[in-house]
């Protein structure tokens, strides 16, 4: 892991809600490098699943990176999907997303 990835605060649930719950679709911007790994003709409907993940599900785990990013994990199928978050107080941009195996997320 490289050490900029780092989780060093985790972040309650809770609040992490209350700072994103007033943001729109239009708030939320996804990077073509989130996506990169998906098929071109699939990607506009998985960054609108990753919209509607982000300001409408529970994370099971949020977490502040050492480099200021948000790691934030959401229960995904029968994995867990992984976001990194760019966030200021109106915008989130999601600069990548990963499908991790359960057993992958950080205790923290």
């Amino acid at each position: 892991m490289v050490d900029s990835h780092k989780i060093i605060e985790k972040v309650e649930t809770g609040v992490f809600i209350e700072r994103i719950k007033y943001l729109k679709k239009e708030d939320v911007e996804v990077s073509d490098h989130a996506v990169f790994r998906v098929k071109k003709a699939e990607r506009k409907a998985f960054k609108d699943e990753i919209i509607d993940i982000l300001l409408h599900e529970n994370p099971l785990l949020v977490g502040i990176q050492r480099n200021k990013n948000y790691a934030v994990y959401y229960k995904y199928k029968s994995d867990t999907l992984k976001m990194i978050l760019d966030m200021t107080p109106k915008s989130i941009k999601v600069v990548t997303v990963y499908i991790v195996d359960n057993k992958q997320v950080p205790r923290l």
